[in-house]
C-alpha cells in the first residue's frame, strides 16, 4: 500500500465506483484498494444512487453513460446527501457540454477513458492548485463540429430529430456522427 495516497485521503477512504463494464471495475477497485481506498462497486445508475442514498462515501469515480441513464443521476444524489464527496465523472464520451454540466452539479474533474488509476488518485485528491498542462496538439477542425453537435445533441435532451432540426441536417446523417466514435 502507497503510503502517500494513505496519507492524504484523510479519516474516511470510501470510495465509490460506478460503470458498466465489469471487468474493467474490479481493476479499478483492486487498484483504488492498494492505494488506501475502500472502494464499494456499482454497475448502474440505479445502484450507484442506492449506494449514495444509504451510505454517501467520502470519494466516487463515476461513468457518464451507463446501461439504465446518465451518472449525472448518481453525483446528484451524492452531493444531496454528502455535499462535499469528491466526484470524479470517467467517459469515453468525451465533450464539453456534459463536462460543464458535471462540473456544475459538484465534480471536481472530468478524465477520458482510458485512464488509470494514478490519474483518478490524482484527480481524487488533487487540492486545485495545479492546472493541468496545455494540450501539446490542439483539435483538429472534425474534432470541434463533433463536440458542437455533442453540445446540441445533450442539450436537446438526447433527441436525435430535434438536434438535427436544430442543427439544419438530415436526421439520417446526425444519426451516423453520433453513431461514430470522435474523431482525433
Amino acid at each position: 500500500m502507497s503510503q502517500e495516497f494513505v496519507e492524504d485521503l484523510g479519516p474516511d477512504p470510501s470510495l465509490l465506483l460506478v460503470d458498466d463494464d465489469e471487468p474493467f471495475l474490479r481493476r479499478l477497485a483492486k487498484a483504488m484498494e492498494k492505494r488506501g481506498f475502500v472502494p464499494e462497486i456499482a454497475g448502474s445508475v440505479a445502484a450507484g444512487r442506492a449506494i449514495a442514498m444509504d451510505r454517501p462515501p467520502a470519494y466516487a469515480v463515476v461513468d457518464l453513460r451507463l446501461g439504465d441513464g446518465n451518472g449525472l443521476d448518481v453525483v446528484e444524489a451524492l452531493h444531496a446527501r454528502r455535499p462535499n464527496c469528491r466526484v470524479v465523472i470517467l467517459t469515453g464520451y468525451g465533450a464539453i457540454a456534459t463536462a460543464v454540466a458535471a462540473v456544475k452539479i459538484g465534480a471536481i474533474d472530468y478524465l477520458s477513458k482510458p485512464a488509470d488509476a494514478n490519474d483518478i488518485t490524482n484527480a481524487l485528491l488533487s487540492k486545485g492548485e495545479v492546472h493541468p498542462e496545455l494540450p501539446d496538439n490542439l483539435m483538429s477542425a472534425d474534432r470541434v463540429r463533433w463536440e458542437h453537435i455533442q453540445r446540441v445533441y445533450e442539450m436537446c435532451e438526447r433527441n436525435v430529430s430535434e438536434t438535427a432540426r436544430k442543427l439544419t441536417m438530415h436526421r439520417r446523417t446526425l444519426q451516423r456522427i453520433l453513431a461514430k466514435r470522435s474523431p482525433k
